[in-house]
């Protein structure tokens, strides 16, 4: 019966002496599998304690048992849950008499437990008088109800019918509907409060309520606390069918070393796209580096009323992504010594009986050992058949040591361990060399979080990151190590994005934090790909892309987008009046220092000159992928009126959509009207996207390509250790990879103290170095380090805890 109507009902017997505990954990199974749409307990009336009752999910309870349901129908609430269908049945045969029943008494005779509550209550609620008899008659019982106690037929026919109603739910649940988001109202003071302060006044929602808001099921979060959770990628396989929103991305021009507000920007955007205009959008950020936070830079939550909360565990371990990654780079580290250590020190047979032990007399290779003597090409299974030459092949990996490329992370900012040497202790042997640390999100591994589009393809990126080179001149990787498959284990959780709301309630995901001058700078395709399925196909998905647009931004369009295949609508560009003057001629502008008094009074002219310069080359640079760009002047109180219009009418005349000014720092999303309508209005039209350059150029073409359409360079200049690397590597195999270019932030060019758009320069390519697990190649312009210092005053400073309250100090 069931199956003629596209149903599969799947019976589970349980022993005849059954625990309460055996039933809880049956529901519980049921509960929390999403193919399952509707639970019928088929028990002694005995066995539906509260407490089982208590455990079935309402919306799964087809019988209308639990108490939510009964509660409901006394409510008369009856667009959610459950009514007991025998009740509904009896109440359907009353009402196919002839006569009116508005003011008729009716009998129920044997009407005990819920399902003669939820009878009494229906008919009631029709206008009838019921009255309960607690008779036993079975004979009176079969002749009114028309079946037997004992006859479940009846009954199991009739909850058909709210399977299939359950079953219409979740289909409607899946389909694209506008959120019913409650967003938290801001109260904005004059003069704005510190950052730390606005995210203390405001209480965020509980995150389950946001991703029940967002159309997020039970069983797809996983909570951490009462303010953020991790996000299950079963997300992308419940909703593949829905059409995915609009996409844009936010970059910015070259900025000053004080940074002129995307991070900022990016949630005021979506502020007032979700809370004031009423559309689904979601903010996709990068996890910010503890690094800069108690150096520097400071938080990276936003600021003013446009800020993800609670500011304090976005900024400090969150869900402890970072440590994971620190953790899975270290153990590469340590696999790489270890390996070398225990090579130099033993025989191959000695090596190979350890790294294939001996269990019960039997040799087995482990499955991550038979990809290394695939790609041997050793056609072997038995341990025992493998000649000495392919024993020795097997268990040698014989790196170089100069050729070491993988160094540890931490995840600070410590001058002193950008060179160390390791091996000194005497049970070492003498394996002496020199190493270093990077900071953690400079960390590979940290790229394949950002590029990554499912779990497998992360475990397959792991096993491809090349960790050095063989003295025969040979990649080794991490799968020939033997550790890729743990460094899955630890990351497991990790590639799962972070879901955080801003001061309005708005959703945020925060996944991922490569930096975008020695990575590609960009958040995770995974966090774009799952907020695209749930603003669905009139919402929008706003994400970052760090520094200037001709670094974050061309990294997003050339490495992002080709990994992901997603297509952004519209480009933000990201502008301050400080910035533009800097870039019209300006004094130089410091971390730390008082600004000079030309960013302070108003200087028309030196505006004018960074919006011809700066400012039109980087939206020449967005037009050249075909997208539409929409610039947002991040207003601050120094600026004038006049400054404001100069701004957005020589914006406008290079070529944007639109030019706004935005004060949500000040009013949160009200302050970004204009610039959502601006947003809204851009992305409605069409755009031709396209790469910069073919993936099957040759790499220093590629380079080339990038140097001269985006930096403005006439040339580029290639080292004799570049050339070499570009070489081995095209011998390799790897010279279809995208190119990401390792270079300054805070010029166009290769020199940090030129500013505006420069020309007549070539661009001197120090090195060329890859990393094949996230798939990409980086020319190193000039020296790039990747272990930040610590200033004269960090700002650690600042931050301190108050023992009584527990409230944290300092951060900004």
């Amino acid at each position: 019966m069931a199956g003629k109507i596209g149903l599969n009902i799947t019976q589970i017997c349980l022993a005849k002496q059954f625990s309460e505990d055996e039933i809880v954990e049956e529901v519980l199974k049921l509960n929390e599998d999403p193919r399952v749409h509707g639970i019928y307990l088929h028990l002694p009336s005995a066995a539906l304690t509260t407490r089982v009752l208590e455990t079935l999910k309402p919306e799964k309870d087809i019988d209308g048992i639990s108490d939510l349901n009964i509660g409901r129908l006394v409510r008369g609430d009856l667009s959610k849950g459950f009514v007991s269908p025998l009740a509904s049945a009896v109440l359907d045969v009353l009402e196919k008499h002839d006569a009116p029943l508005e003011g008729k008494t009716v009998l129920l005779v044997g009407g005990e437990g819920r399902v003669g509550s939820a009878l009494q209550c229906l008919i009631e609620r029709s206008g009838m008088v019921a009255l309960k008899n607690n008779w036993n008659l079975e004979i009176l019982q079969r002749q009114v109800c028309g079946f037997s106690v004992s006859d479940h037929l009846v009954h199991n026919f009739l909850s058909l019918n709210n399977v299939v109603r359950s079953c219409s739910r979740w289909i409607q649940g899946q389909q694209y509907r506008p959120w019913r988001l409650r967003s938290l109202k801001l109260q904005p003071l004059t003069p704005v409060p510190s950052d730390i302060e606005i995210s203390r006044a405001q209480i965020p929602k509980p995150v389950n309520q946001l991703a029940e808001e967002v159309g997020l099921l039970p069983e797809e979060l996983e909570a951490y606390g009462r303010s953020k959770a991790k996000v299950c990628l079963s997300l992308l396989d419940r909703l593949h069918t829905q059409p995915d929103g609009k996409y844009v991305l936010v970059a910015g021009i070259t900025p000053t070393p004080l940074g002129e507000g995307k991070s900022t920007v990016t949630i005021g955007l979506v502020q007032a796209l979700s809370a004031h205009l009423s559309l689904n959008s979601f903010a996709c950020l990068r996890q910010p580096s503890q690094g800069p936070t108690f150096g520097v830079k400071g938080g990276a939550a936003g600021g003013g009323y446009a800020q993800v909360i609670p500011m304090e565990e976005f900024n400090l371990h969150l869900t402890g992504d970072i440590h994971a990654i620190t953790a899975a780079n270290n153990l590469v580290a340590a696999a790489i010594d270890a390996r070398m250590l225990h090579e130099a020190t033993q025989s191959d047979k000695a090596l190979f009986n350890r790294l294939v032990p001996s269990v019960n007399g039997v040799r087995k290779f482990s499955p991550i050992q038979f990809s290394r003597l695939q790609r041997l090409g050793i056609d072997k299974t038995n341990p025992a058949s493998l000649t000495p030459e392919e024993v020795t092949s097997f268990v040698r990996l014989d790196l170089d040591p100069s050729k070491i490329t993988w160094q540890r992370v931490v995840d600070t900012n410590d001058r002193f361990l950008r060179k160390i040497t390791v091996g000194q202790a005497n049970t070492e042997k003498g394996q002496i060399r020199e190493t270093g640390f990077d900071i953690a999100v400079a960390s590979e591994i940290m790229a394949i979080l950002a590029l990554a589009d499912s779990l497998e393809d992360m475990k397959n990126r792991l096993a491809r990151m090349v960790v050095g080179t063989s003295r025969s001149g040979q990649p080794v990787t991490t799968e020939d190590l033997g550790v890729s498959g743990a460094l899955t284990v630890l990351m497991k959780d990790a590639i799962k994005p972070t879901l955080m709301q801003t001061l309005e309630g708005t959703p945020v995901f925060v996944h991922a934090g490569p930096f975008a001058n020695i990575a590609h700078g960009n958040s995770s395709v995974l966090a774009d790909k799952l907020a695209l399925k749930l603003v669905g196909r009139d919402g929008f998905v706003v994400t970052e892309a760090g520094f200037g647009a001709d670094i974050g931004m061309e990294k997003f369009f050339n490495i992002k987008c080709r990994a992901s295949g997603l297509r952004p609508n519209v480009v933000v560009l990201v502008a301050t009046i400080r910035a533009l003057k800097m870039h019209g001629g300006g004094p130089n502008v410091s971390a730390g220092a008082p600004l000079p008094k030309e960013y302070i009074d108003e200087n028309l002219s030196l505006v004018a000159a960074g919006c011809h310069s700066n400012l039109k080359k980087q939206i020449q640079i967005a037009h050249l992928f075909g997208i539409p760009v929409v610039v947002a002047l991040n207003v601050f109180k120094t600026d004038t009126q006049a400054e404001i219009d100069l701004v957005c009418e020589i914006a406008k005349g290079c070529g944007a959509s639109d030019a706004v000014p935005c004060n949500h720092w000040a009013q949160g999303g009200r302050g970004s009207i204009k610039l959502a309508q601006a947003v809204n209005e851009a992305a409605s039209r069409p755009s031709n996207f396209q790469f910069l350059y073919n993936i099957e150029m040759p790499i220093a073409d590629k380079i080339r390509t990038i140097a001269q359409k985006v930096y403005g360079a006439d040339d580029i200049e290639l080292s004799p250790a570049a050339k070499d690397k570009i070489d081995y590597y095209n011998q390799q195999g790897y010279g279809l990879l995208p190119i990401c270019m390792a270079k300054t932030h805070l010029s166009l060019s290769h020199m940090p103290d030129k500013k505006g758009a420069p020309t007549g320069f070539v661009l001197p390519i120090r090195d060329v170095r890859a990393s094949i697990g996230a798939g990409f190649i980086y020319p190193l312009v000039g020296t790039m380090s990747t272990m930040p210092g610590l200033p004269t005053r960090p700002c650690f400073y600042d931050i301190d805890l108050d023992p009584v309250t527990g409230e944290i100090t300092g951060l900004f």
